[in-house]
């Protein structure tokens, strides 16, 4: 069967997407698990078992290096390091196993076939990849969004006859009883969350990881941005993996690597509720067996369609070229550690973020996430109290679904199959734990009070409200790279009031350096994702473009309006942090004591109501600040603390401020010799 839907084809792949699980509710689940099974691998890989490839890390010359290297350091003897880099490959290594395989397959049809309507994937990402890991060592990268990622990509590449990848997971994983050791025969392999400064730990990692790229072992797959998004919005990439994975390439010990983006893109996700309430800070269940059979009772609900969008395979070779000199590698031995240059590690960096990049603009955005941008733009009491004319967000939607269209979304609306109010109407009974109708209205479910003896404080209500607002902007988020960068022209409009040209644009280079940790911008890009800011709305006709000026045409006001108001929820709760970080008092603060302290605050100014957004309450976008604080060396690092406390340059943040408010006129971003803003 094929998916019909509104898709402008942005990322350049003609996509037909067949749903795999229409097969499946027509054939035998035992018949696909006990299929022939024979993939073509790459053609320069030797036959190895994972006794052979683990045998290989540990008598690298690399790795004897460093063994040699530690045992002078800490007074060890060289044995005692090798056994200990042998326990660390024993906890770490995957153990793939066609016959668990073949059981995860079976097990994976009769469950997802519970979980969703359709499951589709783009035939023609999917030939492409299968011609790809002939040809040269793959890395799969897909965006991480829920736990369902994890073997859904072994699934379908066993089901297409391309060989299995072994993934990159979290040591907590490992721990669960029976299904840690299936995950690892599965082909997962295990890495510590904290590794630190763990010098053998990176060593055995690294090596165990290049052995397999160099070898052609196995496609590898690991996600890029490092964890899963609590927020549904990209994360920013981790670089650790991205270079260990090219690091071959620029040795030269393979002629090169392609890199697979993959977006996976979810009607509704299984964690949403959990994932909101980890926002406010209540802690993520711990990862267990008794855990999973616990939440069993997910296979009750409806999860809508996923869809799997393989991108179009990329050259590292090519990709690189002209932004790497590969020489420098010539001049120590390729066995040797040697400590990446800053031009190694700003291709690395532009390499992860160019991936996740494309995952955005390979993702597929729903109706509901869609109306999700528009519901969190109502007041959060006419959501909690009066309710929204259904009739009004609809139109809206539809109006929404036209602009999205013009700024080259790839819209997964069913075209044919359904009227338009059919599609709206089954998408919010899809999301009924969020929203509800009712005569005609809409409004924001929330979590019924468990009973209680003391009288219910007002702290309560608010976190109540926040958990259904942090999961409606979840949704939003899945298609907020599609609106962000004409958003930001908006907002530098609506903040400067200014119509210059070279104005406007060193406003929008400010909030890219101020939000550079809340959303991804591939470095060295502002100019363009200016000029594509500028291009997006002239094209939808929302403003008029001189070669000096930028002007609201009359039908622009409402595109203007909509973007500005979606971007406002983060400049306001970015504007909460820096109040807290200027309150008197506050000179050093540790991340341990910041979250909660600006939770309350935040919560504060919403019952005063001097705040509007609940998206303030959140423990990632609290993070963000501090990142984005920190890279502007407005707040540092104090050494030797153990509590990771941090020095608040209390006037640099006031300038944020202020520049954010609209306080200092955007001529003097332009003059300022201050070169972090």
């Amino acid at each position: 069967m094929t998916s019909t839907y509104w898709d402008s084809g942005r990322a350049g792949l003609e996509n037909e997407f067949v749903d795999i699980l229409e097969e499946r509710r027509c054939s035998s689940d035992l018949g696909l698990a006990f299929k022939t099974f024979s993939p073509i691998p790459y053609k320069g890989a030797p036959s190895c078992s994972t006794a052979e490839l683990n045998k290989a890390v540990l008598e690298s010359q690399y790795l004897r290096y460093v063994a040699k290297e530690i045992a002078a350091e800490t007074g060890q003897s060289v044995e005692e390091v090798r056994e200990e880099a042998v326990g660390i490959l024993e906890e770490m290594s995957q153990n793939l196993q066609l016959g668990f395989i073949r059981l995860m397959a079976f097990t994976l049809s009769k469950v997802l076939k519970r979980l969703f309507t359709s499951i589709y994937v783009n035939m023609e990402g999917l030939n492409m990849l299968q011609q790809a890991v002939q040809e040269s060592p793959v890395i799969l990268m897909p965006n991480h969004r829920s736990y369902v990622d994890f073997l859904v990509i072994s699934y379908v590449l066993f089901t297409s006859d391309i060989p299995l990848p072994v993934i990159a997971a979290g040591i907590p994983l490992a721990g669960m009883k029976m299904v840690g050791e299936i995950l690892r025969r599965s082909g997962a392999f295990f890495i510590r969350r904290a590794i630190g400064s763990d010098k053998l730990y990176w060593a055995v990692l690294s090596e165990y990881v290049k052995t397999i790229v160099k070898n052609g072992f196995a496609p590898v797959e690991f996600y890029v941005e490092g964890l899963r998004s609590r927020t549904l919005k990209s994360l920013i990439p981790k670089l650790g993996m991205m270079h260990m994975v090219v690091e071959p390439y620029f040795k030269g010990e393979v002629y090169d690597v392609t890199l697979v983006p993959i977006s996976i893109s979810y009607d509704r996700v299984l964690e949403e509720s959990l994932l909101a309430h980890e926002l406010l800070g209540i802690p993520k269940p711990k990862e267990s067996t008794m855990g999973l059979l616990k939440a069993s009772k997910v296979l009750q609900e409806d999860y809508g369609c996923m869809h799997v969008n393989f991108g179009r395979p990329m050259s590292v070779r090519q990709l690189c070229q002209g932004k790497i000199n590969r020489c420098q590698y010539n001049l120590i031995p390729r066995d040797l550690p040697l400590k990446p240059s800053a031009e190694t590690q700003a291709c690395v960096s532009w390499l992860a973020h160019l991936m996740v990049r494309i995952q955005e603009e390979g993702s597929l955005t729903s109706p509901w996430s869609l109306m999700a941008c528009l519901l969190l733009q109502a007041p959060t009491t006419a959501l909690t109290e009066e309710g929204l004319l259904w009739h009004q967000l609809t139109e809206k939607t539809l109006w929404l679904r036209k602009l999205a269209l013009e700024f080259g979304a790839r819209l997964n609306w069913p075209a044919g199959q359904a009227s338009d109010s059919d599609v709206m109407s089954s998408t919010v009974d899809l999301h009924g734990s969020i929203v509800h109708r009712k005569a005609g209205r809409v409004y924001l479910v929330q979590e019924e009070q468990p009973e209680r003896r003391r009288p219910i404080k007002p702290e309560d209500d608010v976190m109540r409200t926040a958990a259904a607002v942090l999961m409606l902007a979840s949704y939003r988020n899945q298609c907020l790279h599609v609106f962000l960068r004409p958003a930001m022209l908006a907002t530098a409009m609506h903040v400067t009031k200014s119509t210059q040209r070279d104005e406007l644009a060193a406003f929008f280079c400010f909030l890219q350096d101020v939000f550079s940790n809340e959303f991804i911008f591939i470095p060295g890009k502002s100019s363009q994702d200016f000029e594509e800011a500028c291009f997006l709305l002239k094209k939808s006709g929302a403003v008029h473009i001189s070669q000096q000026e930028v002007t609201v045409s009359d039908a622009g006001r409402e595109v203007l309006s909509f973007l500005q108001a979606l971007l406002q929820p983060f400049i306001d709760s970015y504007q909460v942090m820096f109040r807290y970080l200027c309150e008197d008092g506050v000179n050093v603060c540790s991340e341990k004591h910041f979250l909660p302290a600006v939770r309350n605050l935040a919560t504060k100014l919403i019952l005063s109501g001097e705040l509007h957004t609940y998206e303030a309450l959140s423990s990632d976008t609290q993070k963000n600040v501090l990142s984005a604080l920190r890279r502007l060396e407005t707040v540092t690092k104090l050494r030797a603390t153990e509590q990771n406390e941090f020095r608040v340059n209390k006037a640099a943040v006031r300038r944020i401020d202020d520049i954010l408010s609209g306080k200092i006129p955007p001529q003097m971003l332009q003059t300022t010799p201050d070169a972090k803003l």
